[in-house]
């Protein structure tokens, strides 16, 4: 039987990470007190070993997951589409409570006719054709782009890792500097890396999010929305729209433990108050037809 190969990338991208953020925020030496040193390497331990997980990290985990899903979904070759969809996306993101991120939002689109989209952890939102499609006009757009961006600033994407998982990577982690990791190490933090990627690509692809992470994330997108001069309520209507079309519970983004009427249900209790000024909503309909070529 052959041995599985590891991507290379992996271990790169891995490995400098944890470099950075051990580096980080320690520029000089410590002077060295003997009586005290097994004392103050257990605190340090302790302490690495019940951080969160960094922006770095989270945004190398996240290139990782958008990566896998890419070898399932094909990227639409269409740079106008992906243009209007990033302008419209990068305006939501600037009103979000998480503005910018390590490596900044990306937004493109998968060439897949599904209704679906995935908000990778760290900022890339990645949009199928047909969810696209789905959509009636600019706002509704906006508003499946919004609860994406939320679901990136409630870090809900992150926090599927098992915390067992993440616990055994800080272990090692803070027994040894980056540069005099063994073999075995090396091998048991890529696997570690790979089963967090793992962890991350489940929620998003195959079970989706809780009740309470939906809730939230349709909350905060509203607000949004209305901060970039958005109808709140067109999420709400775009949810209309799938549960009349009978798509509500086709998976994906819907593929939630509340189902699509409850989110309903629980939009309208909670829409911001806006009202859209009409010469902007005819540009952006006009804009939004131009793109789609409608």
């Amino acid at each position: 039987m052959m041995k599985q190969r590891i991507p290379l990338y992996i271990v790169i991208l891995l490995l400098f990470s944890f470099l950075v953020s051990e580096v980080q925020g320690f520029p000089f030496s410590v002077p060295s007190i003997p009586h005290l040193d097994k004392a103050t390497k257990a605190a340090q331990e302790v302490s690495k070993a019940q951080r969160p997980i960094s922006d770095e990290e989270e945004y190398y985990i996240g290139r990782a997951v958008a990566a896998k899903i890419l070898a399932s979904y094909p990227l639409l070759e269409n740079k106008a589409l992906t243009a209007y969809v990033n302008l419209v996306g990068q305006t939501i993101a600037l009103h979000s409570d998480t503005p910018q991120t390590y490596g900044g939002y990306h937004f493109a689109i998968l060439d897949a006719n599904e209704i679906n989209a995935f908000a990778c952890p760290g900022g890339t939102i990645l949009v199928t054709k047909g969810m696209i499609s789905a959509t009636r006009n600019e706002e509704e757009l906006a508003a499946v782009l919004a609860h994406e961006v939320a679901h990136i600033h409630n870090r809900d994407g992150i926090a599927s890792i098992k915390s067992a998982r993440w616990t055994e990577a800080l272990t090692v982690i803070g027994t040894e500097t980056a540069r005099s990791y063994t073999p075995a190490q090396v091998s048991q933090l890529v696997r570690i890396f790979e089963g967090s990627v793992e962890d991350v690509f489940k929620t998003l692809v195959v079970n989706g999010y809780g009740r309470s992470q939906e809730y939230q994330a349709d909350e905060t997108a509203m607000r949004y929305l209305s901060r970039a001069g958005y109808n709140p309520g067109s999420l709400r209507d775009f949810l209309l729209v799938l549960l009349a079309q009978g798509t509500a519970a086709s998976g994906g983004i819907l593929n939630t433990h509340p189902g699509t009427a409850e989110r309903i249900e629980n939009c309208a209790h909670t829409i911001p108050s806006r009202k859209l000024d009409e010469s902007t909503a005819m540009a952006r309909s006009a804009r939004f037809n131009t793109a789609l070529r409608k």
